[in-house]
């Protein structure tokens, strides 16, 4: 029986896998990006050759590294477990490593030493990263015997940034104290402690190890790395106090998170974004590149829709054309010649048509601009007079943007006299104004000059008018297009 408790604790079940079958494929995508997976061979101190992984974008950035977490497994585990970590990591630029230590997995060795041994092994790992100049940062993140592992390392090696701890144990020969209570050993006290000392020596004499030497308690004091601890409320085989007691001594920066469930259920997404974010803030990884277009004209790469989409392609045509007949005063907008889609290509005639925006919204900036004297000085003579305001300040700014597919509204905009418009409707935008009343009488000649003025301004408005209905039907067109490659993408 003490023989099979022995076994429990240096040589329990080993996890025999298939890398191709239970490891992330060697290139995969993950939230829209290519990723690869790297395999290696490590050799620590004793010999022992280290089956590893390395999960690292498809091409790495050019101008700045890219920090690295270890994934350190538990007693019965592999490197599998740490595909949970790629997840959650990769997206926020953080590479993975994981391994087999050594006397688990597909790694050498007969026996794992709960941490003792295994935080030569995480040197060896360590050293290698420090040696990889696509490299910048390190943390580690370690479950049951991995988190042990990582904090007596940890307290070795203050250069670590950042630790998660999950379910690690205060004192090995506590626990296994415990162990004897919750697998209902029936003996007295004395004798499990005597049964205990019979199995440190055993234990020594095997895996060539002190289990009272293996104390979280006594390192938790000298180590100054932030980390994050997390235990399940529930875990029988390893309590709750234990991570409570390393928690209170810890010298470092510390957080811990508590969470329903054993020690080997799966862990709440609120605890795996928790690990995220602490991750990005200690190792401050680069911003990963967007999937959304960053310039202008990628929201105008039609890609292979000549091939695929001819309609779309043609209505297209159509809407550059009527943007065309707008820019140049054409008395109608026909449908597009036949020799343009011969002439030039999409790009080209939209690089064309993006000045007449522009002209278009600066004019009607220094219309505004124009009338703002005489808007304040009616102001101050008419008490009565009725005004619409808006909160925009910007409206050219908004005008380029809403051809980029931006779904903001204007709000508001100048305070804007009725009797300007002589009693007469104005669209700014497509968003429609309400009729005013005349409140202030004017002379003849100023009621010429200002109609004319209306007039002038209302042809400028109905060619605004239209331009921003066919740039907004194009944007609907093209988003459609983009929209559906974003769906066939994921």
């Amino acid at each position: 029986m003490i023989d099979q408790f022995i076994n429990f604790v240096i040589r329990p079940p080993r996890a025999e896998y298939n890398p191709d079958l239970y490891l992330w494929e060697k290139d995969f995508t993950l939230a829209g990006r290519k990723y690869k997976r790297e395999d290696l061979e490590l050799r620590n101190e004793r010999g022992h050759t280290l089956r590893c992984s390395h999960y690292v974008p498809a091409q790495f950035p050019d101008d700045s590294p890219l920090p690295c977490v270890v994934y350190c497994h538990g007693n019965s585990g592999c490197r599998a477990d740490g595909n949970e970590a790629a997840v959650v990591l990769l997206p926020s630029n953080i590479t993975v490593f994981t391994l087999d230590f050594s006397g688990s997995g597909l790694s050498d060795g007969d026996y794992v030493s709960l941490g003792w041994h295994e935080k030569n092994d995480l040197k060896v790992v360590v050293s290698y990263l420090r040696s990889n100049e696509k490299i910048s940062r390190v943390g580690l993140w370690g479950r049951s015997m991995g988190a042990v592992t990582s904090l007596l390392y940890g307290a070795e090696d203050p250069s670590i940034a950042g630790m998660v701890l999950d379910s690690a144990f205060s004192n090995l020969f506590d626990l296994m104290m415990e162990l004897a209570d919750v697998y209902k050993i029936r003996l007295p006290k004395f004798t499990v402690k005597v049964a205990v000392h019979y199995m440190r020596r055993a234990i020594r004499k095997k895996a060539k190890f002190d289990i009272n030497r293996l104390d979280c308690i006594q390192v938790a004091p000298k180590t100054f790395i932030p980390a994050l601890f997390g235990h399940a409320k529930d875990d029988k085989f390893i309590n709750l106090c234990h991570s409570e007691a390393i928690f209170k001594s810890y010298a470092g920066d510390k957080n811990i998170i508590k969470f329903d469930g054993d020690h080997n259920s799966s862990r709440p997404q609120f605890y795996y974004d928790s690990v995220s974010i602490f991750f990005y803030n200690v190792l401050h990884p680069p911003r990963p590149p967007s999937t959304f277009p960053a310039k202008v004209e990628k929201y105008y790469d039609l890609g292979d829709l000549k091939g695929s989409a001819s309609r779309n392609e043609n209505l297209l045509y159509e809407i550059i054309a009527g943007l065309q007949n707008v820019s140049t005063n054409a008395a109608s907008s026909s449908s597009l010649p036949p020799s343009i889609a011969t002439m030039k290509s999409v790009g080209e005639l939209l690089s064309d048509i993006a000045p007449v925006a522009t002209d278009s919204l600066v004019t009607e900036g220094h219309i505004r601009c124009d009338n703002s004297p005489s808007l304040a000085q009616d102001k101050l003579s008419t008490k009565n007079e009725e005004c619409y305001s808006y909160t925009s300040s910007n409206r050219e700014s908004w005008g380029r943007c809403s051809s980029l597919g931006s779904d903001d509204e204007p709000s508001s905009m100048d305070c804007i006299r009725a009797t300007d418009y002589d009693q007469t409707t104005i669209k700014v935008l497509a968003t429609p104004l309400r009729n005013t009343q005349q409140s202030t009488l004017s002379s003849p000649k100023d009621e010429k000059k200002k109609k004319a003025s209306t007039e002038t301004k209302k042809s400028k408005h109905e060619k605004f008018e239209k331009l921003e209905a066919l740039s907004q039907r194009l944007r609907l067109c093209i988003l459609k297009r983009v929209k559906h490659r974003r769906h066939c993408s994921s």
